[in-house]
């Protein structure tokens, strides 16, 4: 047993031994200078206090003591260390995630506002081109069913008339079989035939004036050949009408005005065009008056006069003319002549510096004042032109078939000439 305690305490003299070299060698490093000395490395540095010396056990416990405080200041001292950088790391992460999001924020939103607007201007090209090929396409085959029902009933009218001539040759040859035959029996057969070839003759006609009545209808809803747009007066308004800017001045020893109206209503004065100076609001005005064309040159006394000329919902075409010499004044209709007068205001020079307007009468002090909703114009018109000169019967007769808006006046010329609407007035392509 007592060699057993002295081997007992020769093994822990000599782990002393160990620990206290490891001990000393760990106690002397310095730690960024945040590892102090605690406990001294020699017997002095012991209390005074302890009367005794430290058997080899306390040494131990001692040392494994220092040894454990040693390790929880290291760890503390690391832990705050990662805790500084780590805090670092991150500030420095979060300011470089708010740079760069603010500069990807704002190269995204400039990126997508020019696709945007990249976008919208395609699509409204995109739309702006369909819906003008959609026009295109309707007005070309609204148009062409159009001229197709034109010709049909063109077709079918010539056949009827061509069966008509039939019956009446066949109504002929009949009269001419039955004088021959017996009295009596001619009666009979004279009494029954003519009641079928009544009957026919009336079917006939019937149907002619349902066709003449569908090609009518077909033909209104139509813009005159060779135009494509119109002005378009939806009501009689004081505030509607349409001025014109000639392109050449207005000083006329002669003239000729053409147009093409389609009129909605007609009252006592329904004005088509008219001229005017602040000095005199009535140089030039042609109107209609119920079914009567009127044309007046300088004043309501020096007018000529076409009865029975318009009517409601059809395109006419008309022509006023005019010359200072002799007064020699024409109204036209269609390209033929319905009213001829001279004296018309003989010698009289139309003045420059007055306005043109359409669809009212200059009797205000400026375009577009003191207008007379009872006199305003309510329809659709087109192909206006103005010449400084007389146009001659073959010109007029043109300009009421294909060249009615294809040839152009000198002083206003349809298509050429500035013609703006003002108020509810506005231009309509097509039918």
């Amino acid at each position: 047993m007592f060699s057993f305690v002295i081997l007992f305490f020769a093994l822990c003299s000599f782990s002393f031994t160990q620990n206290q070299d490891d001990y000393d060698d760990l106690f002397f490093l310095n730690f960024d200078n945040e590892v102090e000395s605690v406990i001294p490395a020699t017997e002095e540095t012991i209390s005074c206090d302890c009367q005794r010396e430290h058997t080899e056990w306390d040494k131990l416990f001692i040392m494994l003591e220092n040894s454990q405080m040693k390790e929880n200041m290291l760890l503390q001292s690391l832990d705050e260390i990662l805790k500084v950088e780590l805090q670092t790391l991150r500030g420095e992460m979060l300011q470089f995630v708010e740079n760069f999001a603010g500069t990807c924020t704002t190269y995204i939103e400039k990126a997508t506002s020019r696709i945007s607007s990249q976008m919208d201007q395609r699509l409204g090209k995109d739309n702006a081109d369909a819906e003008d090929l959609l026009g295109m396409l309707q007005e070309s085959k609204q148009e062409k069913i159009l001229r197709e029902i034109l010709q049909l009933s063109q077709n079918v009218s010539h056949r009827l008339s061509h069966l008509e001539h039939a019956w009446q040759r066949r109504v002929e040859m009949d009269a001419q079989q039955r004088g021959l035959l017996q009295k009596d029996r001619v009666s009979n057969l004279a009494s029954g035939d003519d009641f079928i070839l009544k009957s026919l003759w009336q079917e006939l006609q019937e149907t002619k004036a349902e066709l003449k009545e569908s090609q009518k209808r077909t033909t209104q809803h139509l813009l005159p050949v060779g135009c494509e747009t119109a002005l378009l007066f939806p009501m009689r308004s004081k505030k509607i009408f349409v001025s014109v800017h000639p392109t050449a001045e207005m000083m006329l020893y002669s003239f000729a005005a053409c147009i093409w109206v389609k009129v909605t209503e007609m009252l006592d004065k329904t004005i088509v065009f008219s001229y005017g100076t602040k000095r005199n609001p009535y140089e030039i005005q042609l109107y209609l008056s119920y079914d009567s064309v009127v044309l007046a040159i300088s004043n309501n006394l020096n007018k000529i006069i076409a009865p029975n000329v318009i009517s409601s919902g059809e395109w006419t075409h008309l022509c006023g003319i005019w010359s200072t010499v002799n007064g020699s004044t024409s109204l036209w209709k269609n390209g033929k002549v319905v009213a001829a007068s001279s004296e018309i205001a003989e010698d009289y020079i139309i003045p420059d510096g007055g306005i043109l307007q359409i669809g009212q009468e200059k009797n205000g002090c400026c375009v577009g004042g003191g207008f007379n909703e009872s006199l305003a114009f309510s329809g659709k018109i087109t192909g206006f032109n103005v010449w400084n000169r007389v146009l001659s019967d073959k010109e007029i007769t043109r300009q009421a078939g294909e060249e009615s808006c294809n040839s152009r006046g000198n002083i206003v010329g349809w298509g050429v000439t500035e013609v703006l609407p003002h108020g509810g007035a506005q231009y309509v392509f097509g039918p």
